[in-house]
C-alpha cells in the first residue's frame, strides 16, 4: 500500500534494520491513509511516523544507519532520544531532499500494558503486535500496518478490534468497558480526535463516559491533597489539555468535552461554566496561555493549577490574581481618579499578567483595567530623581520618592 509523501526506500531501510521482526506502522499514519483512501478525506500529511516493532526498538535504531546507507546509498545523519521504561526511541533523521528531508519517527517495542490502580501509570512488560494494539485508546487508532519484507509485497492490515467499520460510520469507541476507568486522559483523546476529524462518540462510549464519571472509580477525589493525584488526573491530563488547546481546533474539542461531562475531570466549575470560549479567545489577544486562563476559571483553581503541576511561575499568577479580585470586590462606590485605580493595581506585587487575567476573565470594572493595561501604568513622573532634587532643591532620601510618586499621581489625573 503506498502511503503518501514517505520514501519507499525509508520503509525498506526501516523492514532491513528490524532484522527479521514484525515491523508496523501505527497510530494516525494508519487511521488517516484509510479516511483518505476508502472515504475521500484530504491527505493531512505526516509530521511524523510511529512505528512498532516486536522486539527492541533500541536494537533497531543502532541497525538502521547501515540499513539507510544500503538502501538510500549514502550516509544519513541521525540523532537518537530513548524514553527508558516504555522502550521507545524518538529519532530525527536528515534524508536527502529527493526523499524528504528532515524525518521525525517514534519507534516503540509492542508491549502490553496492566494497570495496577485506575489512573495509574501501568506496569509494562514486551508483548506482540496485537497486545500492542489492545493497550491503545479508540479502535481507530489501534490498527497497524505490517511492512513487508518483500518490498514488492503489500502491507498486512491489522485491525483487531474493528476501526475500519468504525471510520466508515465515522465513530469512535474505546476497545473495552474499562478504557476510561484505567485511564480517564481518553477522554481528552476522544474530543480533539472528533473535533479534528468530525466524528462522534458511539452510543456505548458516550454511556462508559457518563457512567465513569458519575461513579468516579479512581482513588484520588477532588478536594484530596493535590500532590497525592495519580498521573492521569495530573501531569498526563496537563499534557492531553496542552495538546488539545495548542494543536487541535480546541473550542470544538473543549465544547465536546463539556457536552459528554468530562471537564468534571478538572472542576465542577468548569463543567457548569459556558464562557470559556469567549474568555480563551480574549487570552491570546492579552498574550496569555488558553491553560492558564482555563484553570483560572476552576471554583478551586489553586489546588487544579498544583495538581497539573502547572510551573511555578503560573501558579504564583493565579495566586497574585485572586489576590487582586478580593482587592476589587471590596470597591464599590465608582467611579474613582486614575490615581487611585493605579494604586490598587500596583499594590502588593500585582503583575500585568494578573491584571489581565482579571480582564479576560471579568473581574472588577472592565475601563479602568484596560486603561491601566494599556496606558496608566506607563505614565511617569516627568522628571528623574536627580532632576527633581535639583529643582526643588531637595537631598536623597524618602521624601524623594514620595514627591516622585505625587507627581506621577498628578499626570496620572490629567490623563
Amino acid at each position: 500500500m503506498h502511503i503518501p509523501d514517505v520514501p519507499p526506500q525509508l520503509l525498506a531501510a526501516l523492514v532491513e534494520a528490524a532484522a527479521g521482526q514484525r515491523l508496523a506502522l501505527v497510530g494516525g499514519v494508519v487511521r488517516d491513509l484509510l479516511l483518505h483512501r476508502h472515504h475521500q478525506d484530504p491527505w493531512r500529511g505526516l509530521p511524523d511516523l510511529d512505528l512498532v516493532v516486536e522486539g527492541s526498538a533500541a536494537a533497531l535504531v543502532e541497525r538502521l544507519p547501515e540499513a539507510l546507507e544500503h538502501k538510500l546509498g549514502q550516509t544519513v545523519p541521525l540523532r537518537q532520544q530513548h524514553h527508558g521504561r516504555y522502550g521507545t526511541v524518538a529519532v530525527e533523521l536528515e534524508l536527502p531532499a529527493q526523499f524528504g528531508g528532515i524525518w521525525l519517527l517514534d519507534l516503540a517495542s509492542a508491549r502490553q500494558e496492566v494497570y495496577p490502580q485506575p489512573a495509574e501509570n501501568p506496569r509494562v512488560s514486551p508483548g506482540s503486535l496485537e497486545q500492542d494494539l489492545a493497550r491503545r485508546d479508540l479502535t481507530v487508532n489501534a490498527m497497524a500496518l505490517v511492512l513487508p519484507r518483500d518490498a514488492a509485497a503489500e502491507a498486512q492490515l491489522l485491525d483487531p478490534h474493528g476501526g475500519q467499520a468504525d471510520l466508515a460510520e465515522r465513530r469512535l469507541r474505546f476497545l473495552h468497558h474499562e478504557s476510561l476507568r484505567d485511564d480517564p486522559t481518553r477522554l481528552l483523546r476522544a474530543a480533539r480526535y472528533a473535533a479534528r476529524l468530525g466524528f462522534d462518540l458511539a452510543p456505548e462510549a458516550l454511556e462508559q463516559a457518563r457512567t465513569t464519571l458519575a461513579d468516579w472509580p479512581w482513588p484520588w477525589h477532588l478536594g484530596d491533597d493535590p500532590a497525592n493525584a495519580p498521573p492521569a488526573l495530573a501531569t498526563r491530563l496537563r499534557m492531553e489539555l496542552e495538546l488539545l488547546l495548542e494543536r487541535e481546533p480546541w473550542p470544538q474539542s473543549l465544547a465536546l468535552l463539556q457536552q459528554w461531562g468530562g471537564l468534571g475531570l478538572l472542576d465542577p466549575g468548569l463543567q457548569r461554566d459556558h464562557q470559556w470560549r469567549r474568555r480563551l479567545r480574549w487570552a491570546r489577544r492579552l498574550g496569555l496561555p488558553r491553560l492558564t486562563v482555563l484553570v483560572a476559571s476552576a471554583e478551586e483553581a489553586l489546588p487544579l493549577a498544583r495538581r497539573l503541576q502547572l510551573p511555578h511561575r503560573t501558579i504564583r499568577l493565579i495566586d497574585c490574581f485572586h489576590d487582586l479580585c478580593t482587592r476589587l470586590d471590596q470597591i464599590t462606590d465608582l467611579p474613582h481618579a486614575p490615581s487611585f485605580w493605579t494604586s490598587v493595581l500596583e499594590a502588593s506585587g500585582t503583575t500585568p499578567e494578573a491584571v489581565a487575567l482579571a480582564l479576560v476573565c471579568g473581574q472588577g470594572p472592565r475601563r479602568p483595567l484596560l486603561q491601566w493595561l494599556f496606558h496608566w501604568r506607563h505614565v511617569t513622573a516627568g522628571l528623574t530623581a536627580q532632576q527633581l532634587m535639583a529643582k526643588e532643591g531637595l537631598r536623597p532620601g524618602p521624601e524623594v520618592g514620595c514627591r516622585l510618586a505625587q507627581l506621577r499621581q498628578q499626570r496620572l489625573d490629567q490623563c
